[in-house]
């Protein structure tokens, strides 16, 4: 057995090494990157332009800023409200803002919508309106826009940023709509690639608005919350309920709540 184990141990001593195997030039091997924008560059200002531009035919009623009325009541509300968060961001970063409400029917869409539109109103603003809200979109059709491609399709992987954005002839306005329908709207918000496009857009836009679901009923606002830098919350005058809003108000930290919208007052304020 010695002879045998020396000759074993003499033949392996005069093999030649293993050469490691060539990876072909052009081939980079590198680790993953620790989160989905590493090593990504940023969408540019020439990629935007390539966005989809699109004949929206928005609704006089709700989009209050398309008519070229300047006394359409309720414009000037809107503009105090960009004013304040000016103001804020004075003092904090403030450029990514959520809009929600406690419950349905209390005009958090209209109020995105028409913030969107009062803060790129100030001369070479370009803002983003993005309707997040999977459950039950409405932007596109106050903004008489296609719904598809949109949010849920980049979410799901299928298409990029720029292939679901639209712009329209508000200069400076685009528009990310919500997408095709999905019944897994949780699991879509929460798979990794919210944080993504917003890392991605954020540095092209002066102001991300995200029409999120309501707060109260499903877990999806306080998610989507999270990549943003703040929280305005709308609630109804005459109709909303204290015990929901004061739920709903719990779904986010509070340094992250930057105020409460009264909607439907008759002079509408903010706070």
């Amino acid at each position: 057995m010695s002879r045998i184990h020396e000759a074993l141990r003499r033949a392996e001593q005069e093999r030649p090494p293993l050469e490691s195997p060539r990876l072909p030039d052009m081939l980079v091997v590198a680790e993953p990157p620790s989160t989905p924008t590493e090593a990504l560059p940023h969408v540019t200002a020439e990629r935007l332009g390539q966005s989809a531009f699109t004949a929206w035919e928005p609704d006089p009623r709700t989009m209050l800023f398309f008519s070229s009325d300047e006394q359409v009541h309720g414009r000037e509300e809107f503009r105090m409200l960009h004013a304040r968060l000016l103001q804020m961001r004075e003092r904090q970063p403030v450029k990514r803002i959520l809009v929600t409400s406690a419950l349905p029917k209390e005009g958090k869409s209209f109020v995105a919508a028409n913030l969107a539109q009062a803060c790129v109103q100030k001369t070479g603003n370009r803002v983003l309106l993005i309707d997040a809200d999977l459950r039950a979109p409405s932007l596109h059709g106050a903004f008489g826009a296609h719904s598809t491609p949109g949010l849920s399709d980049y979410l799901l992987g299928g298409v990029d940023e720029v292939a679901v954005l639209q712009r329209g002839a508000m200069e400076g306005l685009f528009f990310l709509p919500a997408g095709r329908t999905v019944g897994n709207a949780s699991e879509v918000v929460n798979n990794g690639r919210w944080p993504s496009l917003l890392a991605r857009l954020e540095a092209l836009f002066d102001w991300i608005i995200v029409d999120a679901p309501t707060a109260v009923s499903f877990p999806d606002a306080s998610e989507l919350a999270k990549f943003c830098d703040g929280v305005l919350m709308v609630v109804r005058s005459q109709t909303a309920s204290s015990d929901a809003a004061h739920k709903a108000r719990l779904e986010f930290p509070e340094e992250q709540l930057l105020g409460f919208v009264l909607n439907g007052s008759a002079a509408d304020s903010t706070s």
